[in-house]
């Protein structure tokens, strides 16, 4: 199971790297003005969103589960960190909606939008790490 877990916890850096970078590109997207930047953007966009995010999550997700099957975990920890996992993968579906909107030259936001949407994975993760070690007792 120690090898499960490793692969858990690398596939997990994977998809938070791009949760990190992702919106940063669409910060610097949403300030780009010219035709050239904005179809490299474009470019750079789709391929972390599909070739490593999107990849990156569902082996955490699959790993992740394997975990849970394989130790029988419980508790309100858990509990916890499923729910923050449900709202990273509401997160990431929602970088996909802007990696489309982008695409099509419709982006609805500004810059400074996108920075505060980067930071959300800032704080779940922060506090998945904290459920996962610590394991607190919640209710």
């Amino acid at each position: 199971m120690l090898w499960i877990k490793s692969l858990h916890i690398i596939f997990m850096v994977t998809w938070f790297a791009g949760l990190f970078y992702l919106p940063r590109l669409f910060v610097y997207h949403a300030m780009c003005d010219d035709q050239a930047g904005n179809e490299r953007f474009k470019i750079m966009e789709r391929k972390l969103y599909f070739g490593i995010m999107t990849p990156g999550a569902l082996l955490t997700i699959v790993f992740g589960v394997w975990l849970w099957l394989g130790y029988g975990f419980s508790g309100d920890w858990l509990y916890a960190k499923l729910a923050l996992v449900i709202i990273l993968i509401i997160y990431h579906y929602y970088c996909g909606k802007y990696v489309s909107l982008f695409k099509k030259d419709i982006n609805q936001h500004g810059h400074v939008f996108y920075r505060w949407f980067n930071e959300l994975p800032v704080v779940i993760l922060f506090a998945v790490v904290i459920l996962v070690v610590v394991k607190p007792a919640l209710f």
